[in-house]
C-alpha cells in the first residue's frame, strides 16, 4: 500500500528518542586493524576513481527481501515495544521483508568479517551496508561497492549541498549519506565553572588549562582528535602535510605525557563525565546532547570535525533494487526527520527540518541536527588518506597515546 504524508507523520511521530547513541558504541580499532586495512586495500585517496564492482543477477523483482547491516541504535526504535517504526512502515509500503542487523560496531572490525569474501568475488549476504567516509572510499576504490541506479532513488535529489561533491564519490554514484555528526567539545558546566571560572568551553587553550589536568579526555578515533588539534595549530585538516600531522602529534604527546589528558577513549567518556571524574572532552556531538542541560557542547572556535556514515550496495548483492528502494524511502523528509529525532545526529536530507516541525518542534532549531551554513563552515571533513598514509598516521597516533 502507499502511505500518504499525513498518515506517515502520524505513524512515525511517536518514535521515542535514544538514550544511547551510535557513536557511544564504537569499538575503535587499534593499529593492527589499521594495518590490516592498508594491506587489504589498493591505492586510495582523492582521485575519485573507482574499481569496477562485480554485479549479480538481481532477484529483487521475485524475492522481496533485503539484508541491511548498520551500526547499533542508529535507526528509530519504539522503546516500549522494541520495534522500528520507520522500517516497519517501509516493509508494509514496499512489500519487502527486511533483515536489519546491527553488526557494524567498527569500520575495521566489520571489514575484517567480510574481507575474504569481497576479495574472492563472493556475495557477502548484505544488500546495504553503512560505512564511515574513509572506509566507504576504500570500498569504492577497490570495486567492492556497486554504482547506484539513481532513477530508482528520485529522493536522492533531497541530498543537501553540504554532502554533495565529496572527493571519494564526487557525483554520489555509489553512496548516500545516512547520518553525520561532529567531533566537538563536551563539558560539565558547573565543574568547568569551578575549575576555570567559565561555564563555556571554546578553545584548546581552555581545554589544556592546568586547572583541568587529569580531568579531560580525547577521542581514540584518530581523525577526530587529530583533526581538531591540527585546526588549532592553523593547519587545514582537509588538506594537510606530514609535517602538519607530526606537529599535532607532538602536541598530543606532550598533553598525554604531562598527565593533562586523563585518557584517550572511544566509548566510555560519557560515563566519566556523568560521574564527575572528567570535566571536559573532545567527543561526539550526539553524545553530549543527550546528557541534558547540565552539560555543554560546542565546536572549538578553531574548528571541529564532521564525519558521515554512508549507505552503499556491496558488490554481488542479490537485492540491489530493493536496497535502492529503501534508500529512496529514507530520503523522504518525514522519514529522515523521524530517524534524526531518535538518533540525535545530523540528517543530510533537504526538507527534514520542515517535517520535524510536526514530529518534534523542539528540535527544529537544534544546530546539532540541522546545522546552519555558519556552523558547518566551522567543521572540517578529514582528508581522505591512502592506505599507506592511514597506516603511517595510525602508527604515530597510537604511539602518541601510549599504545
Amino acid at each position: 500500500m502507499t502511505m500518504q504524508r499525513p498518515e506517515m507523520i502520524a505513524a512515525l511521530a511517536g518514535t521515542m528518542r535514544s538514550s544511547v547513541s551510535r557513536r557511544r558504541l564504537l569499538q575503535v580499532a587499534g593499529i593492527g586493524s589499521a594495518a590490516m586495512v592498508a594491506a587489504a586495500c589498493g591505492a586510495g585517496g582523492d582521485s575519485g576513481t573507482a574499481g569496477e564492482a562485480a554485479s549479480a543477477e538481481d532477484l529483487s523483482d521475485t524475492d522481496k527481501t533485503l539484508n541491511w547491516s548498520n551500526w547499533p541504535l542508529y535507526i528509530d526504535i519504539d522503546d516500549a515495544t522494541g520495534s522500528r517504526p520507520s522500517l516497519e512502515a517501509f516493509q508494509e509500503q514496499a512489500g519487502i521483508a527486511v533483515t536489519y542487523t546491527e553488526d557494524v560496531n567498527d569500520n575495521n572490525e566489520f571489514f575484517a568479517k567480510v574481507r575474504t569474501q569481497l576479495e574472492q568475488g563472493q556475495d557477502i549476504g548484505r544488500d546495504i551496508v553503512v560505512l564511515t567516509d574513509w572506509m566507504a572510499a576504500l570500498w569504492i576504490e577497490n570495486g567492492y561497492a556497486q554504482k547506484l541506479n539513481l532513477e530508482l532513488i528520485p529522493n536522492s535529489a533531497n541530498l543537501l549541498p553540504a554532502w554533495q561533491g565529496v572527493s571519494f564519490d564526487p557525483n554520489r554514484e555509489y553512496t548516500l549519506p545516512w547520518q553525520s555528526g561532529f567531533g566537538a567539545f563536551g563539558w560539565n558546566k558547573s565543574a568547568l565553572q569551578s575549575a576555570i571560572g567559565s561555564e563555556t568551553l571554546s578553545s584548546l587553550d581552555q581545554l589544556f588549562d592546568p586547572a583541568l589536568k587529569g580531568r579531560i579526555t580525547v577521542l581514540s578515533e584518530m581523525r577526530d582528535t587529530m583533526g581538531i588539534l591540527m585546526a588549532y595549530q592553523g593547519a587545514d585538516p582537509t588538506n594537510f602535510t606530514d609535517d602538519d600531522f607530526s606537529k599535532a602529534i607532538e602536541l598530543l604527546t606532550q598533553q598525554v605525557d604531562s598527565g593533562q589528558i586523563r585518557q584517550v577513549t572511544g566509548n566510555d567518556y560519557i560515563a566519566a563525565l556523568e560521574t564527575g571524574d572528567v570535566i571536559a572532552v573532545i567527543g561526539w556531538s550526539g553524545d553530549m546532547i543527550q546528557l541534558g542541560e547540565d552539560f555543554g557542547v560546542a565546536l572549538p572556535e578553531t574548528g571541529g570535525t564532521l564525519w558521515t556514515d554512508n549507505m552503499l550496495v556491496p558488490a554481488l548483492a542479490q537485492h540491489k533494487k530493493n536496497g535502492e528502494l529503501a534508500m529512496n524511502y529514507y530520503y523522504d523528509p518525514v522519514v529522515a526527520a523521524t530517524v534524526a529525532a531518535y538518533v540525535q545526529y545530523i540528517t543530510p536530507v533537504k526538507g527534514a527540518k520542515e517535517a520535524m516541525a510536526e514530529i518534534d518542534p523542539a528540535l527544529v532549531e537544534n544546530q546539532w541536527i540541522f546545522p546552519s551554513d555558519e556552523t558547518l563552515s566551522n567543521a572540517y571533513v578529514f582528508m581522505t588518506l591512502t592506505p599507506e598514509q592511514n597506516e603511517k598516521y595510525e602508527r604515530e597516533f597510537q604511539s602518541a597515546i601510549g599504545n
